[in-house]
Order: structure tokens, then sequence, then C-alpha cells
């Protein structure tokens, strides 16, 4: 399969403190590849740094190709990158069908209609509550917000970085249903995830990262019956 995206010694910093040290990760088309690691290890980082909203003080990195140093995060999603973040950062005061157009804003917004009644179908909730606040739409429901406004987007390839914080079993059940099905149309998805076990279950591939460096990779089939991640990560 052609390589989506890669990054090569990728480093980055907050200040002086270097959080990344030499990033090697490659994701090829049509891969769910999943980044493993505990609180603090760099995953978030490295996601922000992919979307082009953390700053790279070294390395390199590309997108079909394209080298995306000089690349601006609006610009990234245009290309066809999009970031579900961390804490789901919708916008609260506006309504849920706002939030959703407001996620085709650097796209070909002649999809728009046609995109909403997609998010409203894979997400039957949404389309009910679509002229109401976002910030009063439960934490499932603002996962479920968050994940279709980046879809709105129509991207080729998804970041996704903790889908499953917070909520209860049950909406974790039905926002990996959703992710996988999306894996299964060909989507290119890099998840992060604290709960390994899930992550890997759906990943075909995976890093695990630990203070800023990576330390495994593999099949995710291989890594779930390795000895190391089994007593970090899955409680085996």
């Amino acid at each position: 399969m052609p390589v989506m995206l890669e990054t090569r010694a990728l480093r980055s910093a907050y200040g002086r403190i270097e959080v990344l040290h030499g990033i090697d990760l490659v994701v090829r088309e049509g891969e769910t590849v999943a980044l493993v690691g505990a609180n603090g290890a760099g995953k978030t980082t490295l996601m922000r740094a992919l979307a082009g909203v953390q700053p790279v003080c070294g390395g390199e990195a590309w997108f079909r190709g394209r080298a995306l140093a000089r690349v601006p995060a609006w610009r990234r999603v245009g290309l066809g990158l999009a970031h579900v973040p961390e804490g789901r950062q919708i916008f609260c005061d506006l309504t849920v069908e706002d939030n959703l157009r407001l996620g085709a804003w650097a796209t070909d917004r002649t999809h728009v209609a046609e995109g909403l009644a997609e998010a409203y179908q894979m997400f039957p909730v949404l389309g009910e509550k679509r002229r109401l606040p976002a910030g009063g739409l439960s934490g499932g429901q603002q996962q479920m917000l968050a994940l279709a406004r980046a879809l709105m987007a129509r991207p080729v390839c998804l970041l996704l970085d903790e889908p499953s914080m917070g909520l209860a079993p049950a909406l974790i059940d039905e926002i990996f249903d959703v992710i996988a099905g999306l894996a299964r149309r060909g989507l290119t998805v890099v998840l992060v995830e604290q709960n390994a076990a899930v992550a890997l279950s759906v990943a075909d591939r995976a890093y695990v990262l630990e203070n800023g460096v990576i330390t495994l990779e593999g099949a995710a089939s291989d890594l779930v019956k390795d000895d190391r991640v089994r007593a970090a990560y899955l409680g085996i």
C-alpha cells in the first residue's frame, strides 16, 4: 500500500522542554495505526504536530508525499488530513449544526448538505439536536459531534485522539463501531487511545511511545501478545 503519512526524526518541544525525541512513523493508505503509551508519553503532542497545531523543532513530516513543514493547520485539512483533538474542543455556544458546518470550512463546501445528511445518519441524536447549543450535549454526544465535524472535511486520513475519554462502556463500543466502519470504507486512521486493548483490537499496526521515543512497533496482533505490552498496558 502507498504511504499516506510519514515522519522522520520528528521532534517537538514546549519551550525548552523537548517532548518528542526523533519520531519515525509510517502510515499506509487504508491502515488503522494505533499509538499506545502512558500519559505523558508524547502521543497527543505527536498528533498535534501532525495536524499543524504544535510547532516542530526538528525532523520532517510528509502527507501523501508533500512536505508539511510550511503547511498551516487549516490547509492540511484541505489536503485531507483531519484531526479530532483530545477533549473534543467543540464550540459550545454554537449549535450542533453550526459546529458541523465549520468542519467543512477549509474544504469544498459544495458537499456540506451531503455531509450533514451523512452525519445525521451516522449519529441520529445529532440530527435530533441540530438546532441546540452544542454545550448542552452529553459527553458521548460531544464526542460524536467532534468526530462528525472532522468527517465534514471529507478527509482521507483521520487523526483521532482519545475518543473514549470519559465515556461509558456502551458509548465507547458505539464510537469504536463507527471507527471500525470508517476503516472498512478505506479511511486511513491514526488512533491515540488510553485503552490499549480497544486500540489494538481495531488497529492493523501499532507504535508504543515511551517518554517521547518509539520503543516498539509492529502488527497490532503481535503487540497484543508481547509480554512488555501486556504487562505495561493491558494489565495482563
